[in-house]
């Protein structure tokens, strides 16, 4: 195995499990997002626990954290099997954070982020989705979970190859799961939508 393409992935993973939204809370609000709303660290609870610049900052930030090492992948041109290990790996870092006990976000914007140097056209289709649906249903989990659902299908209509399709596949099971307890609450009618209480 190339100890050099087996650094960049365990690279991409320490970047991807950057808590940002905690960070940046703490920084600007001087608040713990876990203590607040959800007690995720993601750019949705990021914004209920500091606000609007908290949320908008932090989703650029997941959505970079994994944009860059798979945008230089791809500008490298390495195989596609050594993409999918770096798009994964900043997912998987997100999702399951070193820095805090692996104990992380949802994995949405960071999803987003690799896919869009990657392949670019089912990730701008996905993300459309996401936004139709958060202008029609004002649940940004909602919105989530049918996007990632979709990000699969999206990737075999855009000709993806099949290590594009198996890492949509694992990050639309993965984003699904760890939405769990919003998909219970959306069943309750106790789901939060953006700009209301529950």
């Amino acid at each position: 195995m190339n100890l050099s393409l087996l650094g960049a992935v365990t690279a991409a993973y320490l970047l991807g499990a950057v808590p940002f939204g905690l960070v940046l809370s703490r920084m600007i609000s001087h608040r713990d997002p876990r203590q607040f709303g959800s007690g995720n660290i993601g750019a949705t609870n990021a914004m209920r626990t500091g606000g609007k610049k908290v949320g908008i900052l932090t989703l650029l930030a997941d959505i970079a954290k994994s944009l860059l090492p798979v945008g230089l992948a791809v500008w490298a041109e390495l195989p596609e099997i050594w993409i999918a290990a770096i798009a994964l790996a900043t997912f998987i870092g997100h999702l399951f954070p070193v820095y805090l006990n692996f104990k992380g976000g949802k994995g949405v914007a960071t999803m987003l982020g690799a896919m869009l140097p990657w392949q670019p056209l089912a990730a701008a289709l996905g993300f459309a989705i996401w936004l139709v649906l958060i202008a029609v249903s004002r649940y940004v989990s909602l919105a989530s979970v049918v996007a990632a659902l979709w990000l699969p299908l999206l990737v075999a209509w855009t000709g993806g190859s099949t290590s594009a399709l198996i890492v949509s596949m694992i990050f639309a099971s993965l984003v699904t799961l760890k939405h769990a307890g919003n998909i219970q609450r959306l069943i309750n009618g106790t789901e939060s939508m953006i700009g209301k209480g529950k």
